[in-house]
């Protein structure tokens, strides 16, 4: 049986659909987490595959890219997002949502390349402290999309890459830390590719803070699932500036 760890946010919500729908009885066991997580679990070897962060991927020890389906965006994903109470390069701190670990390596290279700024990042803990939108936070996922709305300046880390980089922006790949049998990846590919075409249904199943048109719109329009050319080369772009140019303190997170 293979173990699977499963992010738990709306941009999951298809490919949950797909491989509880597809994948035969007994093949799987998935887990539920953040994407922090999800990384750590394959870095521990508790899990075998994963919906990866992509800046982790470069950590394992023998990672296996193992889908042609991601997290990624061609223009805006709108639950990446730097939400501020002033413009951006007024902010003098910003508190980070550390569930991954590739936006906030994300967020420093657009602190230094695009907006010239050397903020003090602190992370921040959603749990125990109310949002001040009178300050600036890294917001990714559902909280992202609940909260956005909250604040005067929202900019979406995605469409700021984007704009910088013209390549697409890969957030998680399907990532294992060993070898997999190719009749596994096969089946797992095909449950993944029916999950996402199926969406409005995969909405309905499962429970989640949205209105379901809402999730189905963002579904469609802000998430691009299929790992493509341009998208690969979008990763390769970020692993390149990310990892090889950002120090190592500025990586700690």
């Amino acid at each position: 049986m293979v173990r699977i760890a499963a992010i738990n946010y709306l941009n999951t919500i298809p490919f949950i659909y797909g491989l509880e729908a597809r994948m035969a009885p007994g093949t799987i066991a998935m887990q539920f987490c953040t994407p922090a997580e999800s990384a750590r679990m394959l870095l521990e070897d508790k899990a075998d595959v994963g919906i990866t962060p992509v800046a982790v991927i470069p950590s394992l020890k023998d990672p296996h890219i193992v889908s042609d389906f991601c997290i990624g965006a061609t223009g805006k994903v709108a639950s990446v997002l730097a939400c501020s109470g002033r413009p951006i390069r007024e902010v003098k701190e910003i508190r980070l949502d550390v569930d991954s670990r590739t936006s906030v390596l994300l967020l420093r290279w657009l602190c230094r390349e695009k907006w010239h700024i050397a903020p003090r990042f602190v992370p921040f803990d959603f749990t125990r402290e109310p949002l001040d939108p009178s300050q600036c936070y890294l917001l990714i996922g559902d909280k992202a999309l609940l909260h956005a709305a909250d604040f005067t300046f929202v900019y979406d880390m995605a469409e700021e890459w984007i704009s910088v980089k013209h390549l697409p922006f890969v957030f998680a790949a399907w990532t294992a830390n060993k070898p997999l049998d190719s009749r596994f990846i096969e089946s797992f590919n095909q449950a993944l590719e029916y999950g996402i075409r199926h969406i409005p249904e995969a909405v309905e199943k499962y429970d989640h803070q949205f209105p379901r048109d809402y999730a189905c719109t963002y579904l469609r329009d802000n998430i691009s699932f299929p790992f493509d050319s341009e998208k690969r080369a979008g990763l390769t772009e970020f692993w390149r500036v990310a990892l090889e140019k950002l120090t190592p303190r500025e990586c700690v997170l």
